[in-house]
């Protein structure tokens, strides 16, 4: 490696990540608990970088033995033996580097692999909390950045202490044991190449993470303003001048801190090729007087000034191995804040699957309260300094009511009154604090996720589809189904005229969230769907809200065919479609106010007629 390569590597080295951050006293110990199932492949990785190390010093010497042995007319044999040797160093050499980087790449990639699927396994985990509460792209983050953060500790970090010390050791071994006076004398110009290197380094570091927050910040815009619903609402706003402009100061701003970085990067490694040029020349010279003396060979200075080139970057790397450290465990802290998130929704260990047969519904006396922030999230996730410290506070009361099999229970009330709530406990997206939800007679929690999965289904109001086409939109209830079974459930949807009217049918890409689909189409998207999953309960939460009156008919007649012998729960503010309900019941605040059918309801002359008289009288 030249002096100016050893200059740009240690520059790079030293500005890198945010190095202001702290990190949990438990995570080094975490970090060595990690590593332990890579014990194996580390220490090959190790050992191989330690003959790297060795070899990059051997040939230097060996250089000064050809100038000794041709000042010394020792013999062509001689000067041919030894060039023979450098050769086969130098193919030593690659293939020692080769099994390096393979054991690098190996390592590196497989930590990526485990952290990366460690972290998607256990934020899928997370209750729907979490998700209202946390920033994708901060999560994105962590997938990312942070993982490959964390891998860097051990395919680059660990395996530089380990090279850097063993050639600083062995450099400056032989360079003492070749000429003392001239190796001192050279280490007296380091503190001029180390100190530069601390105050650059720390200076791009904080050049670095400007621009990684204003990268961020533009990323973040362009998600949000390239989305269907964000460029809508700005264009609906008329606001993209300032939108151009608010975008443009953030990236000029990058643009102004990249020319910063760049001229002082250059003048940085101009300053440090120069004072390795100074210690070079010194060399030269006082080693040349003490060889034209007889007091050092003459391959020896050529011994001195090889090897000085590799005395440099190692001690450089190693000053600055604190920070390269830190960096490596603050990424793995921050993976690993996401870990210790405990997820409220689990398996019970002696869960068991739901018997076969009719699947009644049970609420029992149930009380729930919304998890606070600490237990569903972070505060750097949030992008907060301290967590909201509101929640906790009882949302339902005393909920107590039955659904036969085969029945239909439909529920009506204020908005935030508690329905979506109920739905939500039903569907067991959250448990209860008080109380029990039984299917046939079983608490849901002691049923296998996976078994409540397939009995259980609900469909949204937003009806939301994935940016793929809908095939795989529809096969997200049922992977295995074959295009005949799709068909037939996009028929029983009636939406199969629309679908086979479409250039790619099946494979047609339906656009982020579905846009590429009408408001009704979508909504009967979701009911196909729920009929390929083919569940016993269904929970349908204001299916229809958002539809006019000849889509709310279409989704009607599908809906129809989605509930026919099923148990189902229905939430919806057009009382006119649940009219045929076997029983409705009225939430206000969080519990039952009145409970009967239609003209039951409308006979007692209660919340439920005040709200049927409000909505025909508009």
């Amino acid at each position: 490696m030249s002096m100016e390569s050893a200059a740009w590597h240690s520059l790079w080295r030293m500005s890198g990540p945010d190095k202001g951050k702290a990190y949990a006293a438990t995570t080094p110990r975490r970090v060595v608990a990690f590593a332990a199932s890579y014990k194996n492949r580390l220490l090959v990785f190790v050992l191989f970088s330690v003959i790297s190390a060795v070899l990059a010093v051997v040939t230097p010497v060996l250089a000064g033995r050809v100038v000794d042995a041709i000042v010394a007319q020792t013999g062509i044999q001689v000067v041919l033996k030894l060039a023979a040797i450098i050769a086969l160093v130098a193919v030593l050499d690659a293939v020692v580097s080769l099994v390096v980087r393979w054991f690098s790449s190996r390592l590196g990639e497989g930590i990526i692999f485990d952290l990366r699927t460690a972290v998607f396994d256990h934020v899928q985990k997370m209750p729907v909390a979490f998700f209202t509460r946390t920033r994708t792209g901060a999560l994105v983050s962590r997938l990312n950045n942070d993982v490959i953060g964390a891998q860097s500790a051990f395919a680059g970090t660990l395996s530089g202490l380990v090279s850097n010390t063993v050639a600083l050791l062995l450099t400056a071994g032989v360079m003492f044991s070749t000429s003392w006076q001239v190796t001192a004398l050279a280490l007296v110009l380091l503190p001029v190449f180390l100190l530069p290197a601390r105050h650059f380094g720390k200076s791009l570091a904080l050049l670095r993470k400007e621009s990684a927050d204003l990268n961020a910040s533009m990323g973040t815009q362009m998600t949000e303003r390239f989305s269907a619903p964000g460029a809508t609402l700005i264009k609906l706003f008329g606001r993209p001048a300032d939108e151009s402009a608010q975008f443009a100061t953030r990236a000029g701003r990058v643009r102004d801190i990249g020319v910063k970085m760049a001229m002082r990067q250059f003048f940085f490694v101009s300053m440090l090729t120069l004072v390795a040029a100074l210690a070079l020349a010194l060399v030269y010279g006082l080693g040349g007087v003490y060889a034209m003396r007889g007091e050092l060979a003459a391959g020896d200075v050529v011994v001195l000034a090889l090897l000085l080139t590799r005395l440099y970057a190692p001690l450089t790397a190693l000053a600055n191995a604190r920070v390269e450290i830190t960096s490596a465990l603050v990424s793995f802290d921050r993976v690993f804040e996401i870990l210790d998130l405990k997820p409220l929704i689990t398996d019970a260990p002696h869960a068991r699957v739901l018997d076969p047969g009719p699947v009644s519904v049970k609420f029992s006396n149930v009380s729930f309260a919304y998890p606070s922030a600490e237990k569903v999230s972070l505060a750097s996730l949030e992008d907060v300094s301290v967590l909201d410290t509101r929640g906790g506070e009882t949302v339902l009361h005393g909920i107590d009511f039955e659904i036969p099999a085969g029945t239909t229970v439909a529920l009506v009330g204020s908005s935030g009154a508690g329905k979506s709530t109920i739905a939500s406990l039903l569907a067991r997206l959250y448990d209860v604090d008080a109380g029990s939800v039984q299917l046939a007679g079983v608490d849901i929690r002691e049923l296998k996720l996976g078994s409540l999965r397939s009995t259980v289904s609900m469909v949204t109001q937003d009806g939301h589809l994935f940016h793929e086409t809908i095939g795989s939109n529809l096969r997200l209830a049922k992977p295995e189904a074959s295009d005949a079974e799709l068909w037939q459930a996009l028929r029983r949807a009636r939406l199969e005229p629309t679908i086979e009217a479409l250039p790619d049918g099946l494979d047609t890409v339906v656009g982020e969230r579905g846009y590429r689909l009408s408001g009704g189409e979508r909504q009967r998207m979701t009911i196909a769907r729920l009929l390929l999953a083919a569940p016993q309960v269904v929970i349908l939460d204001e299916a229809t809200a958002a539809l006019d009156s000849s889509n709310e008919a279409a989704v009607q007649a599908a809906l129809a065919e989605a509930l026919e012998n099923r148990t189902a729960l229905v939430i919806a503010h057009r009382l006119s479609t649940i009219r045929t309900a076997d029983l409705i019941l009225v939430i206000e605040d969080g519990r039952i106010a009145e409970r009967g059918t239609h003209a039951e309801l409308l006979a007692a002359r209660g919340r439920y007629a005040e709200l049927h008289d409000t909505q025909f009288a508009q």
